[in-house]
């Protein structure tokens, strides 16, 4: 079977902007989660969040007129894209088009609500009918609107960018998109439709659309010291902090990367795409999910990449950091895997939707490169609850492969098994 390889990250996240910052914070125990300053001023219940700060798109975005039909998450992903193609050194390398595709994870973009107020003004006074809206409202929107929140756009700037004629897909299924993604572009590598892939995801949750039409469920209220607000496992978390981020992978067989000279030229592999599987089990209205599907997806995982839970370096659970979740995570986890070491990297970067399967792997293979399973922020006090094998310092990565994992409330799984470079 073709090897797979991951051979460029680019990430756009609340620690960071590029590998190198976020492997400084990482080390350094930095967290990206504060205040953020929009939510402060209208008094909502959770005002803090993991924001990307000093993010400039038109540092990345080419050509420039394109940002007018981006919404922020494609500018981050867009971004995230550019620094994962130059990571992987294929700046000065020209890709046969046909043998390049796409395939990003993406969820629901909301424009800013001051972009709706003139439509909703020109309705007049009271309730918008749709009478109104259709005659006096829709037009006093930016004709290209709909243009800039599509969920699938974020993968075609992409494509369009890199003249990618292969393969390209989007994936919308909330918190499982992202490894769902990798899977998929691994696939289509080794299925032969593509030599070359760019695998990645946008999202943002701390959008105050997505936050009102969610109502606050399931948040930390932790207001008065954000930065030890997100504690998945710890036996004091209250709850999830949102958080947007970005992360793209270049992905390519073995053969094309030696084709075109990467280790050569110096490169090195983050790893090898081993196996990645999709489970599921009904949890919807009364039906809450038992961690059924997280147990299958992880013992197929190592079932299929041919390892046990003894060769695994490092556990990349999901760690949501509420109270229900994570038990049912980490005793359906802990069954399969045992005692292996386990980092959650949503203590530094939050929850943030599609795009985190991606932007936690990317993190935990940061870690990993640098020989070592990443701290575990504000997990101060175990809870018996989550038999997980976390630690809120720096431990040495031994063993050569690593499980990351990442679920929904509505009881999907997805487990993604990694190999070591040779």
């Amino acid at each position: 079977m073709q090897d797979v390889l991951i051979t460029g990250i680019g990430i756009v996240s609340p620690i960071g902007i590029g590998v190198d910052e976020v492997a400084a914070s990482l080390h350094g125990r930095r967290t990206g989660i504060h205040a953020v300053e929009e939510l402060e001023r209208i008094g909502w219940i959770a005002p803090f969040g993991g924001q990307v700060a000093d993010f400039d798109p038109k540092q990345y975005v080419t050509p420039r007129k394109s940002l007018k039909v981006m919404a922020r998450e494609i500018q981050l992903g867009f971004a995230a894209a550019e620094l994962a193609w130059s990571e992987a050194r294929l700046d000065d390398f020209e890709v046969e088009p046909s043998r390049l595709g796409v395939v990003g994870a993406a969820a629901m973009q909301y424009c800013p609500l001051d972009e709706l107020a003139p439509p909703f003004a020109a309705c007049g006074a009271g309730q918008a009918s749709e009478r109104a809206w259709a005659e006096r409202g829709m037009s006093e929107l930016f004709p290209l609107w709909m243009l800039k929140y599509l969920p699938n756009m974020g993968s075609c700037h992409v494509g369009i960018r890199r003249d990618a004629h292969g393969p390209t897909n989007t994936i919308s299924l909330g918190d499982v998109s992202g490894l769902i993604a990798l899977g998929e572009a691994a696939s289509i590598i080794r299925r032969g439709a593509a030599d070359i892939m760019l695998c990645g995801g946008a999202s943002s949750k701390i959008d105050l659309t997505d936050l009102l039409w969610h109502a606050g469920a399931g948040l930390s209220r932790r207001a008065a010291d954000p930065e030890r607000a997100c504690r998945p496992f710890d036996a004091d978390r209250d709850g999830a902090v949102m958080s947007e981020a970005a992360t793209y992978l270049v992905i390519e067989s073995r053969d094309h990367a030696e084709r075109r000279g990467f280790f050569r030229r110096g490169g090195t592999a983050w790893g090898t795409v081993e196996a990645v599987v999709c489970r599921s089990e009904p949890a919807i209205g009364p039906l809450l999910a038992t961690g059924r599907a997280i147990g299958q997806a992880a013992q197929t995982a190592l079932k299929q990449a041919g390892l046990k839970a003894s060769d695994l370096a490092l556990v990349k659970p999901h760690g949501e950091s509420r109270k229900d979740l994570d038990a049912i995570e980490a005793q359906a986890l802990q069954a399969v895997v045992g005692d292996v070491p386990a980092t959650a990297p949503t203590s530094y970067l939050g929850s943030s939707g599609a795009a985190r399967g991606l932007v936690e792997l990317a993190a935990t293979l940061i870690g990993w490169r640098n020989g070592v399973v990443n701290a575990t922020l504000n997990y101060d006090t175990p809870d018996p609850a989550c038999p997980l094998n976390l630690s809120a310092v720096e431990r040495p990565a031994k063993g050569s492969s690593l499980l990351a994992l990442n679920h929904s409330p509505s009881g999907q799984a997805v487990a993604a098994i990694l190999n070591a470079p040779d």
